[in-house]
């Protein structure tokens, strides 16, 4: 049976640009979960005066086609600025990787919404939102819905792990109902801090286990 992938496929496969971690990024942002079979972290680096994509990395948990994409993705938005990055859609990158099996498109949605979601937390953190909203319960609960629970794939708010969520001066505490020895419990703190911590008027965010 012949594989079903392009020549470019696996090749970012094979040998996939822009892979690892990095140091100091200016903002960071992950979509999926290994539970649900393909995860992307992605790492931006951005010029303060021109908001060039200075640099860009990636962690990916997955399939060849999700390893691709994230490669791809990162290719097309190096050396733009984030205003242009915006403009990067997942067909682009099924078009640059000379198209993907119609069941591994989600592939490509996913490294997509990981760049977009790492330009919005840029854009957050460093006070470029147009018209900023004030950070209320249901936007924290909207972001806390990107948090996937590993054991079921669900994320956490699907899952009824949250408890309550409190929004107060500056400070975000999110109540769970995970107990403190949970086998995730600093995996999913660390990954509600990382969706939170980044909006503009938000300065710390607290995690509350159930015992």
């Amino acid at each position: 049976m012949p594989i079903p992938y392009s020549n470019k496929v696996i090749d970012h496969f094979l040998k996939p640009h822009n892979a690892g971690s990095m140091k100091d990024p200016d903002a960071v942002a992950t979509e999926g979960s290994p539970a649900c079979g393909d995860m992307v972290k992605l790492y931006l680096k951005v010029n303060p005066e021109t908001k060039v994509i200075d640099d860009i990395k990636f962690e990916s948990y997955g399939c060849a086609s999700n390893i691709a994409t994230a490669s791809i993705i990162t290719d097309i938005a190096k050396g733009k600025t984030i205003e242009e990055a915006k403009k990067v859609t997942w067909k682009s990158a099924d078009k640059e990787l000379g198209g993907l099996p119609p069941v591994k498109v989600h592939c490509a949605v996913l490294a997509v919404d990981s760049l977009h979601a790492a330009i919005d937390n840029y854009e957050q953190s460093h006070g470029l939102v147009k018209d900023p909203k004030p950070t209320t319960k249901e936007i924290v609960i909207s972001r806390l819905k990107h948090v996937i629970n590993p054991l079921t794939g669900f994320n956490i708010v699907k899952a009824n792990m949250i408890d309550d969520v409190k929004v107060e001066n500056g400070t975000v505490t999110v109540y769970t109902k995970l107990a403190s020895d949970h086998q995730f419990a600093a995996n999913i703190k660390e990954e509600i801090i990382e969706r939170i911590e980044p909006l503009w008027d938000v300065k710390k965010v607290e995690v509350k286990f159930d015992g």
